[in-house]
């Protein structure tokens, strides 16, 4: 019975912080280079800063357009984008997306703070 008990509260504590750890209301996320970047004071919305990033960036190049089988594929609309957020965010992090250009240091955190904060349509 005390294995039990024992294996319950255990259990507990883990979801506990899981749940703190993961929260969407978290104001950082860890950035490039293994830093920690707090998201609060980024604007990461997805019309208005993330959208025009990855269709200048991704779309507009040929790599991730309509019918694109590259990577996640095509990368045109908040579906497919949302689809691939995590794939995204490593990739833009690790420095290997995109492929022609870069991004500004302002525009991976931009992306890296929408994947972190649920990647919403907003």
């Amino acid at each position: 019975m005390k294995k039990l008990i024992t294996l319950s509260v255990m259990v507990a504590m883990v979801a506990i912080a899981c749940s703190k750890s993961g929260s969407s209301t978290s104001n950082s996320t860890s950035g490039t280079g293994g830093t920690t970047v707090n998201c609060a004071n980024i604007d990461s919305r997805f019309t208005a800063v993330v959208f025009p990033i990855i269709q200048n960036s991704c779309g507009a190049v040929g790599c991730h357009n309509t019918g694109s089988t590259n990577g996640p594929g095509a990368l045109t609309n908040y579906n497919e984008i949302k689809a691939a957020a995590t794939q995204i965010k490593s990739s833009v992090e690790s420095g290997t997306m995109p492929k022609n250009g870069a991004l500004t240091t302002a525009q991976k955190n931009a992306i890296s703070c929408w994947v972190s904060s649920g990647a919403l349509n907003n």
